[in-house]
This record gives structure tokens, sequence and C-alpha cells, in this order.
């Protein structure tokens, strides 16, 4: 098994890291700039292949790592190269592709499958393309700086012709999905109707994040399913995570990987959401949404 990360600019992409634990640290990284992603690897790996090839092309890329690997089952991140890659390359080698695994072993795969109420193992005959789903916990140790030096591959891309690029704009925290939003700001039962979400959404956009919610709130439908975070919706992984009436509950925070920095705002000083907070604000959560509406330059009555 390996692990096959896409690299734009020297800079790894979300999921990276579960896909390298998962491949047992069997990697190769392909790009522009890899060895500089190289040293922002944090997990153990097992081998280090590196493929300097430039600018993403997608259609290249996937003959010419056709020609490179062998029989080994590939993993993907979930990222949107991986997701963009591992069709290709499933297609140029004539293998099957599994999107969106959970789990991925030498003899099986686990996929969601009918809106994620059922988990299936596929057992794996031969070799396989899969894509692992990014956010998702890993067991993965430290890796130890200098115990496995990376190895350079030389892989010749072909004149395969590929979609022009005309333009990369940034990404919309409204319609970004949640598993590669770096800034989420959720709420839970704690915020008390519909229009909260509407003023939560603005007050996140306006500081580059994306708004998420709880189960309670999906089941309500006050926000649609996919901006649902936990184990029975999204897994997330943000650098910062700001809670407005959460309490906590397991089957939501098993969903949130490990953000770097969580604030949370809450009534209840002793609720689990607390606990993990690195501040703590003891207060109304919805007073403090529509006093930062009103900061931000909305209308605090909305």
């Amino acid at each position: 098994m390996i692990a096959v990360i896409p690299v734009r600019g020297g800079i790894l992409p979300i999921g990276a890291e579960e896909a390298i634990a998962e491949a047992s640290g069997r990697t190769l990284l392909i790009g522009e700039q890899v060895s500089l992603a190289a040293r922002s690897i944090t997990v153990d790996v097992e081998s280090l292949e590196l493929a300097e090839v430039g600018p993403f092309r997608p259609a290249a890329w996937s003959n010419a790592l056709a020609g490179h690997l062998t029989d080994a089952i590939v993993v993907f991140p979930g990222s949107p190269d991986g997701r963009d890659l591992a069709p290709r390359l499933a297609a140029a080698m004539g293998r099957p592709h599994l999107a969106g695994a959970l789990r991925v072993t030498e003899s099986s795969v686990t996929v969601p499958r009918f809106a994620s109420r059922v988990l299936l193992d596929s057992p794996l005959a031969g070799s396989v393309v899969v894509t692992l789903q990014a956010g998702l916990a890993s067991a993965a140790r430290p890796m130890e700086p200098g115990t496995h030096a990376p190895v350079e591959v030389a892989l010749a891309l072909s004149d395969t012709p590929d979609p022009v690029v005309l333009e990369v704009e940034p990404a919309d925290p409204e319609t970004l999905d949640l598993r590669e939003a770096k800034r989420l700001f959720a709420g839970g039962a704690g915020l008390d109707g519909p229009g909260r979400f509407v003023t939560l959404g603005d007050v996140a956009g306006a500081v580059g994040a994306s708004m998420g919610a709880t189960r309670v709130i999906t089941d309500r439908d006050w926000v649609p399913f996919r901006r649902q975070i936990g184990t029975t919706g999204v897994t997330v992984a943000p650098d910062l995570y700001v809670a407005f009436g959460i309490s906590g509950a397991v089957q939501h925070t098993a969903g949130l990987g490990a953000p770097e920095h969580i604030i949370s705002v809450n009534h209840d000083r002793s609720c689990p959401m607390m606990a993990m907070a690195n501040l703590a604000v003891v207060a109304d959560a919805n007073a403090v949404l529509d006093e930062l509406h009103h900061l931000l330059g909305g209308d605090a009555s909305a």
C-alpha cells in the first residue's frame, strides 16, 4: 500500500497525513516543491519518494504515475486534487476506484453508503485506488527527524492534453466543503432559532470562516445536512473552532479532529465543550453572537 500525495507550492493538502498513516508510512509526494512539503510531514514514514513534476496536471500526472506504480493499493487524500487524480489513475491503470473511504487495509476498504447510514466493508481481491476522507483521526506516531531519507523519483510527463487553468479564485467560506475549512464557527442547541444561523453565517464569513452546526440543528432543518459536524455528519480538521451554544456531546466532538484553537461560548461552564476550549466564555451564546454581528457591521436585531 502507498499514499500518493499531490502537492501545490510546497504545501501538503488536507488529509495528507491521514493517508500517509493509513498506508503505514509508505509515501510518494508528487507536484511542485515536494522537498519543502516533505519537511512539513509530522507523522511517521516508512519510505518517502519525491517526484518534482511542476504545477498540477492531472491527466499527465495520472499517466506518469500509472507507469511508475505497480500493483500496490494506492491511497489518495480526500483533498480536491486527490479526488481529481484518483479516478484518473484508476482508469489509466484499469483498477477499481473506491471514493470516500473511512478505512483501508490490505484486505478490505470501508466506505459509507446510502447517505452515510451504512458502512460497507469491500473485500479486496487485488489492487485498487482509494480516496480517504479528510479529517479522520489517525493513530500515527510522530516522525523522528532524519530516520528515512527521501528518494527522488524521475517521472516523465507526456504531452497528454490537460485543462487550461485561466484563474484560481480564493475559496468561498460560504460554500467551502467543511472538511477543507481551516476556520469554523458552529452553532448548537443553545442558539434559539433558525435566524441565528443566518447571523452566524454572516459573522463567520466576515472573518473568513465557514459555518457549521450540530446534529440537533440539522434535524430541525435549520441548516442543511452538509453543514453538520460530527460522526454522523462531516469530519473536520480546522485550525480554529468557535462553538456557540454547543454542549460538546461525544458524537460531535469526535468529528472535530484536533483544532489548534477552540473557543466555546456557553452559559453552562461545566459542559464538555467548555472543558475542551482554550478560551471558554461563560455567557449567553445568542447575546454574544448578536454583539459580534453588530461589531462587524450587521444588524443585531437580525
